[in-house]
C-alpha cells in the first residue's frame, strides 16, 4: 500500500509555510484551534463567489490579523468597504471579542493556484458538466499558463454510476518527492444529486534555483613559482 502524504505538509519550510502562525499555552491551544476553524468556514462560507485560495491566521497579544488569498478582490471588500468591516465584526466575535485587522492579498494567475483548479472543476460538475471536459480544458489551461506539471484526480458517483470509482489524468511532471519542488495542492467537494464528489489537484511550478558562484566573482588563486633546477 502506498502512504499518501499532504504535500504541502511535507514540504513546510522548505518551501512553504504554516496557515495558522501563534503559540499557545496546553490551555489555549484547543481554543484557538476551534476559532481557528470557525474563521475558516465562516470565510469560505461568505465568500464563497470570490474565489478565495487560503486563509492565513496571525495571533498576537490580544489581536489577531486574517490574511485572505483572493482572485476577486473587489467582491471581498465590497462597496467603499463596507464588506470589510461586517467581516471584521463577526471575525471578532467569533474570536472571543479580540481586535481583528483583514488584509487582502489578490491572486494574480488564479489558473495556477491548485485549490481555485480543484474549486473550478467541482463548479463545473455540480451544473452537470461531463467531469472528463472539465478535468482536460482545466489541464490545458494551467499549461498554457507555464506550470511544469498538474495532476487532478475525481473519485466518487462519477457521471451517476451506481459504483463509486476515480479517475484521474497528468499532464507534464509531478515529482511529489522531490522536496525543492515547488508543488500546490488543492482539495474540493462537488455537492451533486447523487452524493459527493472529491476533486484532488497537484500543480508543479517552476523551481527557482539558486545560481551558483561564477569563476569570475571567485578570489584568485595565487600561482607557486616553479622550483629552480637544482
Amino acid at each position: 500500500m502506498g502512504q499518501k502524504v499532504n504535500p504541502i505538509g511535507f514540504r513546510l519550510v522548505v518551501n512553504h509555510d504554516w496557515r495558522s502562525r501563534w503559540f499557545a499555552t496546553k490551555k489555549e491551544l484547543p481554543e484557538f484551534l476551534q476559532a481557528d476553524l470557525k474563521i475558516r468556514n465562516f470565510v469560505k462560507t461568505k465568500l464563497a463567489a470570490a474565489a478565495v485560495s487560503r486563509v492565513f491566521i496571525e495571533r498576537a497579544w490580544n489581536s489577531l490579523r486574517v490574511t485572505i488569498f483572493t482572485a476577486r478582490p473587489g467582491i471581498v471588500i465590497g462597496r467603499k468597504g463596507a464588506e470589510i468591516e461586517n467581516m471584521t465584526r463577526e471575525i471578532s466575535n467569533l474570536a472571543s471579542g479580540k481586535s481583528v485587522k483583514i488584509d487582502i492579498q489578490e491572486i494574480k494567475t488564479p489558473e495556477l493556484d491548485a485549490q481555485l483548479v480543484a474549486e473550478n472543476v467541482a463548479m463545473q460538475i455540480e451544473r452537470r458538466i461531463s467531469f472528463r471536459r472539465a478535468m482536460k480544458k482545466v489541464i490545458q489551461t494551467t499549461m498554457e499558463f507555464g506550470a511544469q506539471g498538474i495532476k487532478i484526480r475525481c473519485a466518487g458517483r462519477l457521471g451517476g454510476a451506481e459504483i463509486s470509482r476515480a479517475e484521474w489524468y497528468r499532464e507534464g511532471k509531478i515529482p511529489l518527492h522531490t522536496l525543492r519542488t515547488p508543488i500546490d495542492y488543492g482539495f474540493a467537494e462537488a455537492n451533486t444529486v447523487y452524493g459527493k464528489i472529491g476533486v484532488k489537484c497537484w500543480i508543479c511550478k517552476k523551481e527557482e534555483i539558486e545560481k551558483p558562484e561564477t569563476t569570475e566573482s571567485k578570489a584568485p588563486i595565487a600561482e607557486t613559482a616553479p622550483l629552480p633546477a637544482a
